[in-house]
């Protein structure tokens, strides 16, 4: 992937990993971050990834060293590489923003242009951009350097060209894809939130602690992570952005159950704020847990 220009929008936990993958695969990598706390943690999560990867001998530290030189962060769209091969937004599930943030993408002139969104419609997403045959749908899993799917959500408007260089994309990546029609929740999140919610309602009613939850999850059915924890990885706020999504889709069987409501509200937001189902010490705010790092 040497000489490829990838541009990824919003440095949160999924952009850091999507930027850290593509930059390992030897793309060069612009972030785009406005917030100065997110952009020092954004670094943070990378410094921390790089040395996991050369602790378990996944990179030599002659390969790691370069990784950082070809990360650039900046703080707005405008200020992306004009005409970059792929440019994925990473922002917060909601439609107006993502939207807002495709319609600048797409002023960059961008080969192909990409959402990491793991419920909103592609078509409404699209209805943002002029040339809507560009655009897909790039579902990645948290952690990105660990999960090896990405799953690739085609539109109405998608073309066959982009759904062929997105595939390439993402083997350049030593990853796999699926491909899946634009419906609501795709395939994984409607798999993932079922279970996430579950366990969620689980714990409200006193059935065992977030703890036993997810040990089940593990030793019973070999889950790499439990499903709360999980949750508190990807981000309580993010969890509820989707399940309200697909709740106004498919009913009540995805409706939060109040205590994500309840957390979401008071600020446990699961990792990056310190407390969500688990506590997270402030050594392990930036990064997932090292079991699960791999590259």
């Amino acid at each position: 992937m040497t000489d490829r220009l990838v541009g990824v929008v919003g440095g949160g936990t999924m952009g850091a990993g999507i930027a850290y993958v593509f930059a390992v695969a030897g793309a060069a990598v612009t972030v785009v971050e406005p917030a100065p706390s997110q952009q020092a943690r954004l670094a943070a999560v990378v410094d921390e990834a790089l040395a996991g990867a050369v602790k378990r001998g996944k990179l030599s530290h002659a390969k790691a060293t370069p990784v950082r030189d070809r990360l650039t962060v900046v703080d707005s769209i405008d200020k992306l590489t004009s005409a970059s091969d792929l440019v994925i937004e990473t922002v917060p599930e909601q439609l107006d923003l993502k939207q807002q943030v495709l319609q600048a993408i797409e002023v960059t002139n961008p080969t192909l242009i990409a959402t990491n969104t793991s419920a909103l419609s592609i078509d409404l997403l699209a209805r943002s951009l002029a040339d809507s045959s560009r655009f897909i749908g790039m579902h990645f899993f948290n952690p990105v350097w660990s999960l090896p799917l990405v799953e690739l959500i085609r539109g109405a408007a998608t073309g066959e060209d982009t759904i062929a260089r997105a595939m390439t994309f993402v083997e350049s990546l030593g990853k796999e894809s699926i491909i899946v029609t634009d419906v609501p929740g795709f395939a994984t999140s409607r798999l993932d939130m079922g279970a996430a919610l579950e366990a969620m309602r689980m714990l409200q009613d006193g059935v065992a602690s977030a703890i036993d939850i997810d040990r089940a999850a593990t030793l019973a059915y070999r889950h790499p992570v439990g499903p709360l924890r999980l949750s508190d990885i990807v981000g309580l706020d993010v969890r509820l952005d989707i399940a309200r999504t697909l709740e106004q889709s498919y009913g009540s069987r995805f409706a939060p159950p109040q205590i994500l409501i309840d957390k979401v509200t008071a600020g446990e937001l699961g990792q990056k704020s310190g407390q969500g189902f688990h506590h997270w010490p402030k050594e392990q705010s930036a990064t997932p847990p090292v079991e699960q790092q791999e590259t």
